[in-house]
């Protein structure tokens, strides 16, 4: 197979922090040397440009920024890279397209490519056009005819000018473009196919559509009366690429499926489960016994890992057993929301709990029996397979793939390696940490499942041979003319 230049379009990940899609994706690029890789990034903040955490690697050759925050800065006549036009009249079909993304139902993208990137027209051309306000009035009276105007029209406009403004983005030269999520990235990515006519591709580490209805229901930031067409909006881009990719990758089975339900073709649909460095991992040694039992949690502090619940179950723990630690390895990636954990372990007066920050794994591993993860939604979490490549038994919510990885698929008869427990469930947590460390037997049994399972289902070489098939596939079916 020939040097391929493939575009990664990623979304507040890699290369600005530290995470488990940002640990994958560094690997991958790394270990895939035949290949020149152009990574195209969406941050939040444009303050962020270049504040990378991660040395690239030397087969990256380009890297192109986009921040969504940059669009709050567009004056009508703009100040995007090259001349935004103005016009005010918008033909019958491109009307047609700005209705449809405003109902969050099927917009023609081509059309809007078309307009917002060959054409270069402003954002603001639309957003304060009459017909934009034509179409919201008769939006509103039919569907919000008791919510204040105002407030409809500053909740669409905030919904449309990020993707107004990222249709108008320089697109990156690449023979294949790679989103590893939907939402924005993967609306990049259909970009791109449409600019160099290109194949696109789509691997999902969780489903972006899920996740973000899971976020806009608990956000408080969003009007309620508004949620239902905030959901619609992130499920109207994620069938935008699910309709354009040529292949759509998950890490599990029933995340396939639930692409599928969303309403990807089956057909586009694949599953290549996630790889560790098992033989990195495997060698690390059993923590030898001190009396004490020692938890680990390699977690980020942000929300959606849930480390209030942890520090409470952990609580609950601790007034039930003495000699038992907790250890939360990892990084801040929410200040705030780190602050407030920091907090809630000083108002509990909890002993015996340290917040490492991030850690070498390898050799931390050794001081830990067993390990807990208290997401809130996950995909296939690389911390849980490195925890069974080391023989450490895990304590998980019940989310993503992870009674799977636990219990293990159909055909998989290396037994349990651990305990499931709903999410948020502060007392089953605290009962399952409990079990896992009253015996060291029945760790040492957990683990030795986890650990076979791990080498045989989820090593690293074989999840990129997978990918390496793919790219072949993606080549065989577009011929020579691919270039």
């Amino acid at each position: 197979m020939r040097e391929l230049r493939i575009c990664l379009v990623l979304e507040g990940c890699y290369p600005y922090v530290h995470g488990g899609v940002s640990t994958w994706m560094h690997q991958y690029i790394t270990v895939m040397k035949e290949h020149q890789f152009v990574l195209w990034v969406i941050g939040a903040h444009a303050c962020d440009r270049g504040k990378f955490v991660y040395e690239l690697p030397d087969n990256v050759v380009e890297v192109h920024e986009v921040f969504l925050d940059d669009a709050l800065k567009l004056k009508e006549h703009g100040n995007q890279k090259g001349q935004l036009h103005r016009i005010n009249r918008f033909s019958e079909e491109e009307t047609k397209s700005l209705r449809e993304l405003m109902e969050c139902s099927h917009p023609d993208w081509e059309v809007l490519f078309h307009l917002y990137h060959d054409r270069k027209m402003n954002p603001m051309s639309f957003l304060k056009s009459e017909q934009f306000l034509n179409i919201l009035t008769e939006s509103c009276l039919e569907k919000y005819p008791y919510i204040a105007f105002a407030d409809a029209f500053h909740t669409m406009r905030s919904m449309l000018l990020p993707v107004l403004y990222l249709l108008g983005s320089e697109v990156p030269q690449a023979d294949t473009y790679h989103a590893i999520s939907t939402g924005y990235g993967g609306l990049l990515a259909c970009l791109g196919g449409y600019v160099y006519r290109r194949p696109v591709l789509l691997t999902e580490h969780g489903i972006y559509t899920r996740e973000r209805e899971e976020e806009i229901i608990r956000a408080k930031w969003v009007i309620p009366s508004f949620k239902k067409q905030w959901i619609s909006f992130f499920y109207m881009l994620s069938e935008a690429i699910y309709k354009r990719a040529f292949r759509v990758t998950s890490l599990f089975t029933n995340a396939m499926l639930t692409q599928i339900q969303i309403g990807c073709d089956a057909e586009k649909c694949r599953v290549i489960e996630n790889g560790i460095d098992y033989d990195r991992l495997s060698q690390i040694p059993l923590k030898e016994e001190d009396g004490w039992v020692d938890i680990g949690a390699v977690v980020r502090l942000a929300p959606i890992k849930d480390i209030k619940t942890m520090i409470y179950a952990f609580y609950e723990l601790s007034s039930r057993m003495e000699n038992v630690r907790l250890h939360i390895l990892g990084g801040v990636d929410d200040e705030e929301y780190a602050d407030e954990c920091y907090a809630l372990v000083k108002q509990l007066d909890i002993k015996n709990l340290v917040f490492t920050g991030r850690v070498d794994i390898v050799q931390y591993m050794r001081k830990l029996d067993f390990t807990i993860l208290t997401s809130i939604s996950e995909g296939q979490p690389l911390s849980v397979l490195e925890s069974f490549a080391a023989r450490r038994p895990c304590v998980t919510t019940d989310v993503g793939c992870c009674r799977e990885l636990l219990n293990g698929k159909e055909g998989d008869n290396f037994g349990c390696a651990g305990y499931c427990v709903p999410p948020m469930y502060r007392d089953g947590l605290a009962f399952a940490m409990e079990k896992m460390c009253e015996s060291r037997r029945r760790r040492i049994r957990m683990g030795k499942s986890g650990q076979a399972r791990t080498k045989a289902y989820y090593r690293h070489e074989r999840m990129i041979s997978e990918y390496r098939k793919l790219y072949r596939e993606v080549e065989k079916a577009y011929g020579r003319d691919w270039i």
